[in-house]
Formats: structure tokens, C-alpha cells, sequence
């Protein structure tokens, strides 16, 4: 993990402001649509959700006919394609040809994705689920602790990313063996509406380059703990606790993590430079958290250094998720610059639907 350094200054002086402890939001855009008032506000469900499916993948084929019994996916929704499986990275060229063809397929009314593989996590130098959601662009991409492209999704009220931004946020239902992503959409289901008692974990960690997410972690605290349990600790692992909900942490490899117990709809991840690495990586991939139970994580795929605007903001995906929106919106909107990480889990799971 390499320290972002000076490399942000005179990107926008707003960024200044996300660096503060108790900021929520990010800087006011005349011409946002999310800012303006004129974003779709209707709920996000099946009927917005586009299904991908690689017909050349038995394991995607599998898990693609499991989520749309499961969770009545409209058959007009499900996307189907064909490619060579097994890498874990796709040449930008290669997808372009997938690309195109998706965008041809895709109902007026989907709003989003859920990719039903593991592998390509990976489009040349930036994440498969912001190549599927912007389409590839180099702009997403770093060599060197650099910003990258923003989402205009960011922080924003919109429920029609589409419709409002012309993008489609995707996620993948990812998983070592298609027994654990039917677990993992068992569990996304059973968080429907469970409005569960649990607690948010923020570990503030003693790997210094990592760490940099604590500084929001008093305001969380401070904002969120009437209507939600924050607990902050200074420790680098969390063990035997019973009800986690949420689990912010900041190591390469976190360990312990099996020893306690996810909550339906759970979200947890780790800032490391290679968590979006679902195989073969040297850090700890985030397929860890899903398997320990959590049903959403996330991970770059390529060295981001340190800046915060590349990882998850806890303040804004706790803030988002309590307030009924679903897993997939929640993560999405809390990723400044996503354009090197890759989001997996259950997109539809709405635990806190008021």
C-alpha cells in the first residue's frame, strides 16, 4: 500500500472537506442531478436489476438461474453472454465486443448489474463492475499514486443511476464454489427488511498507511449512534463478537474474522492494495468476508495508494444502508473514484427497508 502523498493537491478543493472527520457529503455540484432535486427517487428492486450471465461458464449459468428463482428476476432482465472463463483479467478490446453487446440487451428500466462470476474481476487496469458500469475508460486508471476519474453517483439521493447519470452500477455475485454464492444470496434475502440490533465495527488499526478511513470514525460515532450501535476499537482484530453488522478495518490480512458472527445483510472490508484481487492474491482477498458470513465487500484490483476517495467512506455506507436503501446502492455511493475497485456481494439485500 503506497501513501498518496501530494499527489492530490489542486484536484478540488472539496476534497480538503472529505478529508475532514465529520464530513458527510461530498462537495454541492450546480449540475448534479442528485443535487438539483431532479433525480428519480421510486425504490430499487428486481424489476431495475440486469442479470449478466457468461453461457460459456457452467458455475454462471448456475448461480444466474439460482438468483432469478430466488429473487423473481424478470426473464427480459437476464443478459446473456459468451466468453472464454477462467481469467482473471479481460483485454479492454475483448470486452468492448461484450460490452457493446450488453448495452444492446439491457431493458430501458435496468438501473444496475450483478455479474454472476468471479472471474474477470478485472478489465485491463480497472475493475470489471466499473468497466460494466461507465463502460472502459482509462481515465478510471492510475500508474502511480494519481486521482482517478469520479462517479457522479457518488453521494447522491438518485434510486435511477441510469436514468440520472447514464451509468449502471454492477456488483458480482462472486464466490469460491456456487454453494457459497447460494449462501450468500440466502443471506441477502433473509436481511430483508430484518431491521436487525447489531453494531458497527470501526477498527482503527496500527498499519499507519492503511488507516487512513479512522478519521471519520468519532463522527460516525457521533452522528449515527442514536439509531444505530457504533462501537470504535484500537485494535487490529475483532473476535467473538455475535452481532456485526458492519466491519470497517484497515490491515493486509485481517485475521480472526471466522470467529464471529455476521448478521444477515452484513458489509465489511479491509483498505489493502489487492483485496479486489478475488484469486491469487498475496493480501487478503474479500471473497474472506463472504465466506465468513458478511453478505457484501469490496477490493481494489490494482495499487491505489492510500486515498481515501478509492475505498468505501463507513460514514456513507452505513448512512445510506440505515436509511433503507439496498446493499448495491449503499457501497456504490460511498466510492468516490471507483474505477480500481470491485464490488461483490448480494446487490438486493435491504435490511433497514423503513
Amino acid at each position: 500500500m503506497k501513501q498518496a502523498g501530494s499527489s492530490i493537491h489542486g484536484t478540488c478543493l472539496c476534497l480538503l472537506i472529505l478529508l475532514l472527520p465529520w464530513s458527510i457529503t461530498a462537495c454541492d455540484d450546480a449540475t448534479d442531478p442528485a443535487v438539483s432535486g431532479s433525480v428519480s427517487v421510486a425504490a430499487f428492486g428486481p424489476q431495475q436489476l440486469g442479470l449478466i450471465v457468461n453461457d460459456a461458464d457452467p458455475a454462471s449459468r448456475h448461480i444466474a438461474d439460482y438468483y432469478v428463482n430466488r429473487r423473481g428476476i424478470p426473464a427480459s432482465n437476464v443478459i446473456h453472454i459468451n466468453f472464454t472463463p477462467g481469467g482473471k483479467v479481460m483485454r479492454p478490446e475483448d470486452f468492448q465486443v461484450i460490452k457493446e453487446e450488453v448495452d444492446r440487451k439491457t431493458p430501458a428500466a435496468v438501473q444496475a448489474y450483478a455479474l454472476t462470476w468471479t472471474t474477470p474481476y478485472r478489465v485491463g487496469c480497472m475493475s470489471i463492475t466499473t468497466a460494466f458500469a461507465a463502460g472502459f475508460d482509462a481515465d478510471f486508471c492510475a500508474l502511480g499514486c494519481k486521482p482517478t476519474r469520479r462517479s457522479p453517483y457518488f453521494d447522491s439521493r438518485s434510486r435511477r443511476p441510469y436514468d440520472d447519470f447514464g451509468w449502471r452500477p454492477a456488483i458480482m455475485l462472486a464466490g469460491t464454489q456456487a454453494s457459497d454464492v447460494e449462501a450468500l444470496i440466502e443471506r441477502g434475502i433473509e436481511a430483508d427488511a430484518s431491521n436487525p440490533p447489531g453494531t458497527a465495527y470501526l477498527l482503527s488499526t496500527t498499519d499507519k498507511q492503511r488507516n487512513t478511513r479512522a478519521r471519520f470514525y468519532p463522527g460516525i460515532r457521533l452522528l449515527q449512534s442514536d439509531r444505530f450501535r457504533v462501537e470504535i476499537i484500537h485494535a487490529n482484530q475483532l473476535q467473538y463478537r455475535d452481532d456485526v453488522m458492519f466491519y470497517f478495518t484497515a490491515l493486509a490480512r485481517v485475521p480472526e474474522i471466522r470467529t464471529n458472527r455476521f448478521l444477515p445483510g452484513a458489509i465489511a472490508d479491509h483498505l489493502t492494495s489487492a483485496g479486489g484481487k478475488l484469486t491469487g492474491s498475496r493480501q487478503m482477498s474479500s471473497l474472506r468476508w463472504l465466506e465468513a458470513g458478511a453478505t457484501g465487500s469490496y477490493g481494489t484490483v490494482t495499487e491505489p495508494c492510500n486515498f481515501v476517495q478509492k475505498f468505501p467512506r463507513p460514514n456513507l455506507v452505513i448512512d445510506t444502508y440505515l436509511n433503507g436503501e439496498t446493499l448495491l446502492e449503499a457501497y456504490w455511493k460511498s466510492v468516490e473514484w471507483p474505477g480500481q475497485g470491485v464490488f461483490i456481494g448480494e446487490p438486493l439485500a435491504t435490511p433497514f427497508l423503513p
